[in-house]
């Protein structure tokens, strides 16, 4: 149970430092390559240590399988998070000839990642839904770390440029594999899964045709909006951009009447899963002049103006922080509470968070969000950076999801610190936790034991 939260926190921690970078390059105090620290630390270090994590802990619950390594489960998030510091480091300090090497360890880890639930996956019989999407986007990590290594070299030495094969087309489609394909497909995947599940709902009428739909058009759009860029083919990208437009715009269609038709009570999951339903619409709408137009366009790698910070916050991050809200206090749950359950009182999942301080998060990052994209607006030009835009609105706007991660991470962290059978330093450190830490879990674990022999006796007692 501690290897998909040592990955969240791990991806917590890297957030942290891509929003401090943001800030940095609005106000011009990054040195070398920043707007690339800023993309890497966000979409690798959270956005896909995130997903690593998760897919690690649920890929084996949805499909009633078992995890094939937690070894390598371990191993792979040492290896991308270790990567990722000195890839970072070496953009920071212009060591562009380091790119390469770090970007391999990267690629060591992420293609662990591939193998592992890949393995996992490759035990179930008949894919449903869920699982056709996560194999689909496990592919799509294995080409974008392939051509991000290229890059990396590229950077250091200028290769491409024999092969006929421009950086920015590789650039280009680099981005396209790794947001619409391995991010976008994930959270599509996810989502049919959760949308119902905790909506207490099920797909019906215009709803599988839209699946349908988006099913086959989104991996299809996505390899043909990749394969343009890559090669400065036009037509070829806009066929993809329309298929991957029109997907969204349906997946958005599902999980906005999946809420709807909602049959409990609303969580903070739930709320930022409204607005995941909100921004895809309004990504669609500015997103798709842009594409139209010019779908190959380096500054039209996620959009046109504003569709950046829609897409990279209000769908993906308000997704992955929506869904934390759940798989923190379930994972801790099921560890402390669930062989408690019938013999004492135990606290209801939802119980184990602050919900005043979910909702100061959540504010926070829906202002800093719209500020943001504001900002884009004004500034008449898409970014692939969430610093980018006017400054005055970005700066605060940076600032305040800055204050919503700083507040969404200390109630999490405060669950896994006040629930979690292990300390907090166990649970992110593993097996290099300080001897204390150690020793402090066995305590904790042995009173809680005898806590239950306790009252497993006087359950036998008259």
């Amino acid at each position: 149970m501690t290897v998909p939260l040592r990955h969240f926190l791990v991806g917590l921690a890297l957030l942290g430092g891509a929003l401090l970078v943001g800030i940095g390059l609005i106000v011009d105090a990054v040195p070398g390559l920043g707007g690339l620290v800023h993309v890497h630390l966000f979409l690798v270090g959270w956005v896909c240590v995130t997903i690593m994590g998760a897919m690690t802990q649920f890929v084996p619950v949805w499909s009633g399988t078992t995890l094939h390594s937690r070894g390598l489960a371990s191993a792979q998030l040492a290896l991308v998070g270790g990567g990722l510091i000195g890839f970072a480091a070496a953009l920071a300090l212009g060591r562009l000839p380091w790119l390469a090497g770090f970007g391999a360890v990267m690629l060591v880890g992420f293609w662990t990642f591939v193998y592992n639930v890949g393995r996992t996956l490759a035990t179930v019989d008949g894919f449903d839904v869920t699982e056709r999407h996560f194999a689909v986007a496990l592919g799509f990590f294995v080409l974008l770390t392939g051509l991000g290594v290229l890059l990396a070299v590229d950077l250091g030495s200028g290769f491409l440029a024999g092969l006929g094969i421009s950086h920015a087309g590789v650039r280009g489609a680099h981005v396209t594999l790794a947001v619409f394909g391995a991010v976008l497909t994930t959270i599509y995947g996810a989502l049919y899964q959760l949308g119902t599940m905790f909506t207490q709902t099920e797909l019906h009428g215009v709803d599988h045709r839209l699946r349908a739909v988006e099913e086959v058009g989104h991996p299809v759009g996505v390899v043909a909006l990749a394969a343009g860029r890559l090669v400065g083919a036009t037509p070829l990208a806009r066929v993809g951009a329309v298929l991957v437009l029109l997907a969204a715009l349906g997946f958005g269609v599902v999980l906005a009447r999946r809420l709807s038709e909602m049959r409990v009570e609303r969580t903070p999951m739930h709320t930022r899963y409204a607005v995941v339903a909100l921004a895809l619409g309004a990504w669609v709408a500015t997103a798709a002049p842009a594409w139209l137009r010019s779908p190959a366009a380096p500054e039209h790698a996620l959009g046109g103006a504003g569709s950046a910070p829609l897409l990279l916050l209000g769908v993906v991050g308000f997704v992955i922080f929506g869904t934390l809200y759940h798989i923190v206090p379930f994972v801790v749950w099921v560890e402390r509470y669930s062989d408690r359950l019938g013999f004492e009182a135990v606290p209801m999942i939802d119980d184990l968070y602050d919900d005043r301080l979910a909702a100061a998060d959540g504010a926070l990052l829906f202002a800093g969000t719209a500020l943001l994209v504001t900002a884009d607006l004004l500034a008449g030009a898409s970014g692939t950076t969430l610093a980018g835009g006017a400054p005055g609105p970005a700066l605060v706007g940076v600032s305040l999801v800055t204050l919503g991660v700083a507040v969404f991470a200390a109630n999490a962290v405060s669950v896994i610190r006040r629930h979690s059978p292990g300390t907090l330093a166990r649970v992110a450190l593993g097996r290099f936790a300080p001897r204390r830490a150690v020793g402090e879990y066995a305590d904790r674990a042995d009173a809680d034991d005898g806590a239950d022999a306790d009252d497993n006796c006087g359950e036998a007692s008259p």
